[in-house]
């Protein structure tokens, strides 16, 4: 459809990123939450944890789909969105938070799954939906001719689809975990227990993806050809961050069952040996795709300057992620542990605070190019890794060895 069309659907990324990021820290509560009172088989306040983060996410996705659509043009001005990709962003936006029911009752779903050790199914639910989402965009786009708005319905319906298969599965299992609609509430005490684990990593989400808006605005001065290989970088920029991403869920899901269970010292062991599964399968990816750049780009674009762009973008900033392996796992491990606020304001800092302080003084006082542009993302991974182990090693290493 053309690199119009691509830097539309691209641009909005950053505005789909704030809701779902803050559903996501409201996940990361309720996980921890549920993963230690697994840990130690409590299993009545286990399914009250259950069935309070059910209620509660239905009551979200209604007041995500009002805020999202109500966003939806505020957002895009903000960000100085072109006028030759205002309409298609819109387009996609509306009809993406129309249907955002299905993405968070389907990760709420998989994130109870993954507190209880059951990873399996939610990633067989997940290539399924996957599936269907590219054969749905191959019937919308090029089949019915929908253009962006085909690429929006495929996403929504498919993540309906996963959002069933997940509620189908909590409802009719016989394990520990099973959801039972009537005995569906929100309990005060437990909601406040997410709250307390979760609003933290939530609002860091938030926070730090509304300064990546500043940071997009940054790129569309560049034009729709270096918008559109920002959006292909950060297309893989994304799938280089999943196994980062995994291995920390799977770090939180370990250290809440550990913290539970009251087996600190396997909590800090499988911390460390999680940092190194993290950044060995990450180096592996980014090796791979900086030798591959070229190719990978024009996965998405054949457009020469898009490819050049995306190019750029990937091999400058892709090693700098291996410092993100460190990050998010550290970040997973504490709030495993009940620590949410020190991550949240050590990556707040270095995020958004710091790199958007390095993004104003080089464009207004260095040079305003893409590349120094791009590097924004480095400079707050780099500068937070640090930090962060400096934060672990006193606050939890030590406590950990004294018990």
């Amino acid at each position: 459809m053309g690199k119009e069309a691509l830097a539309a659907v691209g641009s909005t990324t950053m505005v789909v990123n704030m809701l779902v990021f803050f559903f996501n820290g409201f996940s990361v509560g309720a996980g921890v939450v549920i993963g230690q009172h697994f840990g130690a088989r409590d299993l009545d306040r286990l399914h009250t944890a259950i069935e309070t983060t059910m209620a509660m996410t239905f009551v979200l996705c209604g007041a995500f789909t009002l805020i999202g659509v109500a966003a939806v043009k505020p957002m895009l001005r903000l960000m100085n969105t072109p006028a030759d990709v205002f309409d298609g962003a819109v387009s996609y936006l509306t009809i993406y938070f129309l249907g955002i029911t299905g993405l968070l009752i389907y990760n709420i779903g998989s994130g109870i799954l993954r507190a209880v050790g059951d990873t399996t199914r939610p990633l067989m639910f997940l290539i399924l939906t996957s599936l269907l989402n590219i054969v749905l965009d191959l019937l919308f786009v090029l089949g019915f001719h929908m253009g962006i708005e085909g690429v929006a319905y495929a996403t929504i319906l498919s993540q309906l689809v996963s959002a069933i298969l997940t509620l189908r599965l909590l409802t009719t299992t016989q394990d520990i975990y099973k959801l039972t609609w009537k005995d569906l509430r929100i309990d005060g005490p437990v909601l406040r227990r997410i709250f307390a684990v979760g609003l933290p990593a939530a609002i860091q989400s938030v926070i730090t993806a509304f300064s990546n808006v500043f940071v997009q605005s940054y790129v569309n001065h560049f034009g729709s050809g270096c918008m559109a290989g920002w959006s292909c970088y950060n297309k893989l920029d994304q799938f280089i961050m999943l196994p980062m991403q995994s291995t920390a869920m799977a770090a939180t899901t370990f250290v809440s069952q550990n913290v539970g269970a009251r087996q600190y010292r396997r909590a800090n062991r499988g911390t460390r040996d999680t940092i190194f599964l993290s950044v060995g399968i990450t180096a592996v990816i980014a090796v791979a795709l900086v030798i591959f750049a070229g190719a990978a780009v024009s996965l998405f674009s054949k457009d020469p300057s898009v490819i050049e762009f995306g190019v750029l973008f990937l091999r400058t900033n892709t090693f700098f992620l291996l410092c993100n392996c460190v990050n998010h796992t550290l970040a997973g491990a504490l709030r495993g542990r009940g620590d949410s606020r020190g991550p949240m304001l050590i990556m707040v800092g270095c995020f958004v605070v710091l790199r958007q302080i390095y993004l104003f003084v080089v464009t207004r006082f260095i040079s305003n190019t893409p590349l120094l542009v791009g590097l924004g993302y480095p400079v707050g991974w780099v500068s937070c890794c640090v930090i962060e182990i400096a934060y672990y090693l006193v606050k939890w290493s030590k406590r950990v060895e004294a018990e």
